[in-house]
């Protein structure tokens, strides 16, 4: 594993944390009691791209352990 895999890693293990942050922020809006208390954050985006990242990052990163 070089240096750049490593770093494509530690990336892609940021942008998981990140997609399950957002996926609990967007639950939680969700499941709200007060619906008047709509907050400003776009959750959904923030998932979306996030997992995106984190697959295609830890894809890259992962490419050298399928390698033969």
């Amino acid at each position: 594993m070089t240096d750049s895999d490593k770093i494509m890693a530690f990336a892609g293990a940021i942008a998981a944390a990140v997609a399950v942050l957002a996926w609990v922020g967007d639950r939680r809006r969700m499941k709200r009691t007060d619906l008047d208390r709509v907050g400003f954050m776009p959750w959904t985006s923030v998932f979306f791209f996030a997992l995106m990242a984190a697959v295609l990052l830890l894809g890259v990163a992962g490419k050298d352990l399928f390698r033969g």
